[in-house]
């Protein structure tokens, strides 16, 4: 398909038919459409700005006990009001919301599930910073789909069983980038005639990169192996790495993730000793952490909590936290590698509890 000429229906129906021509495929298609829909709304509802009233609190909190802006709960009811209504899906997971959304009774069930970051990077509003939209697509379980009241425990499945995912950022142009397991794609918004076109086909993250970005603000936090990956950047060319790092830090996942997806980079939003709750990580899994690693993924970059693949955690919860460190692979891999050593202990000078700094043979003398 040609950039520039495709546009993302057309995208949709022609890879999904190849992928599997069948009504599940078609059903596909037209839920993301409706995804779309919903991003075309919100990218409308932001380039207003303050103009209508939607900036500030919303004087409310969600279900993790931080404050809603208004465009928080606008934007939640936007991808509600786009999506539950022509019988695709069987259930839906905000950020927004504690419990599975039903959908409503007036309303036919449909086959999958759909999980959702509505507004990422919320804090960034009053400032008219980045922000995004984030989303996964999966099957209902079997016999499950058609059933009145859906549970949570259809949601709580390991990343990789997802069957699309994507994000919405909205820049200076709105682009939606997705996959559905076909690579990883990139579609901007054609603001005159409404359709998202094929810009970006079959993105790949360079293995190599010099570019990270982690809050630098929460060191003291960090354990060993991501203090020691980022003290080798910051030494650039004087250390072990030999060569310069850039550090970015948008605090916004979705621009992070884009940045990365454009031209490379690691992503690390790691596990710290703050309190028992952020150990297990700060991003949630199911509609942040889980649909960016299948982006990367199939975008030729890895993804990992540190000590394991994301998209293999089981989540426990609906509103689950994970550390996440994503990007280009070989720097992943490093990582990874270092939190192995870290557990292993192999990273840590030798002491001697016997001798301390002495050894049993004398130093040798000059001749």
């Amino acid at each position: 398909m040609r950039d520039g000429r495709t546009t993302l229906s057309k995208f949709l129906i022609d890879a999904l038919d190849r992928q599997s021509p069948s009504p599940r495929a078609s059903g596909l298609s037209a839920l993301l459409i409706d995804v779309a829909a919903s991003v075309k709304t919100i990218a409308a509802t932001l380039t207003r700005g303050a103009l209508d009233g939607n900036y500030g609190s919303a004087r409310s909190a969600n279900v993790h006990g931080e404050e809603q802006k208004k465009l928080d709960v606008l934007t939640n009811d936007i991808f509600l009001q786009h999506c539950e209504w022509d019988g695709l899906l069987a259930g839906m997971v905000s950020e927004e919301i504690e419990h599975v959304y039903q959908i409503p009774r007036c309303f036919p069930r449909g086959e999958y599930l759909l999980a959702f970051d509505p507004l990422d990077g919320s804090s960034n509003i009053d400032i008219n910073g980045a922000l995004g939209s984030i989303f996964s697509v999966l099957h209902a379980p079997q016999g499950t789909a058609k059933a009145s009241t859906m549970e949570r425990s259809a949601f709580l499945r390991p990343g990789h069983e997802q069957v699309a995912a994507g994000y919405a950022i909205y820049g200076p142009a709105t682009m939606l980038v997705l996959s559905i397991g076909n690579g990883t794609h990139g579609f901007t918004l054609e603001r005159e005639v409404g359709n998202f076109v094929l810009t970006h086909s079959d993105i790949r993250i360079p293995e190599d990169t010099s570019e990270f970005a982690i809050n630098a603000s929460n060191e003291r936090f960090w354990e060993p192996p991501v203090r020691r990956y980022v003290q080798e950047c910051k030494d650039g060319k004087s250390g072990c790495r030999e060569r310069d790092f850039n550090m970015r830090w948008i605090a916004a996942m979705v621009a992070e993730v884009h940045r990365i997806l454009m031209r490379g980079g690691v992503f690390m939003y790691p596990r710290d000793y703050r309190t028992a709750t952020t150990m297990q990580g700060r991003l949630r899994l199911l509609y942040e952490a889980n649909p960016m690693s299948f982006l990367i993924e199939q975008a030729g970059g890895d993804a990992i909590t540190g000590r394991e693949r994301i998209l293999d955690v089981v989540p426990g919860d609906l509103h689950e936290r994970v550390p996440v460190i994503l990007g280009s692979k070989n720097e992943v891999m490093r990582i990874g590698r270092y939190h192995r050593e870290n557990d292993l202990g192999t990273d840590r000078p030798f002491s001697s509890p016997l001798f301390n700094e002495r050894s049993l043979f004398l130093p040798e003398t000059p001749a």
